[in-house]
């Protein structure tokens, strides 16, 4: 299972006309993003988090393959939240399952940044490919 749910609403995605910066906490990883490769592939909605981090060799868990049903790739956007498109209601139905959710709280399927300014995005560390590196499955408190 990969792409795109054919089934959430469409969000209003506008897509980057310039270059911008997204850098990954904790690993402190800067990617720049060049509007004329987008998107990279078919992860998620495109140009989203999860096809950025994909495309630059960063794992985000995205059981659904980036259809936006589940909340695997939950990111917190720690800057520039206001530089990404708002949020479904059927991303918010699958936010509600996310284990420590925040205000800044997207799923990395969903979210697209639009270009107009850099963004920081923690992966929070229980969700940093727990059964990939035999961590125990139970998220930190």
């Amino acid at each position: 299972m990969g792409g795109q749910n054919p089934h959430p609403a469409e969000a209003d995605v506008r897509l980057p006309k310039r270059k911008y910066r997204v850098t990954f906490l904790p690993m402190n990883k800067t990617v720049e993003v060049d509007c004329r490769t987008l998107p990279y592939a078919d992860h998620g909605r495109p140009g989203s988090i999860l096809d950025i981090a994909m495309e630059h060799g960063i794992d985000l868990d995205h059981a659904c393959g980036g259809a936006c049903a589940c909340s695997t790739c939950h990111v917190i956007v720690r800057q520039g939240l206001d530089h990404c498109g708002e949020t479904t209601d059927e991303e918010e139905d699958q936010l509600d399952e996310a284990y420590g959710l925040t205000p800044q709280s997207r799923l990395g399927c969903q979210c697209v940044p639009d270009g107009s300014g850099d963004v920081v995005v923690e992966i929070p560390d229980w969700n940093r490919n727990l059964s990939r590196e035999g961590v125990p499955q139970t998220p930190r408190r």
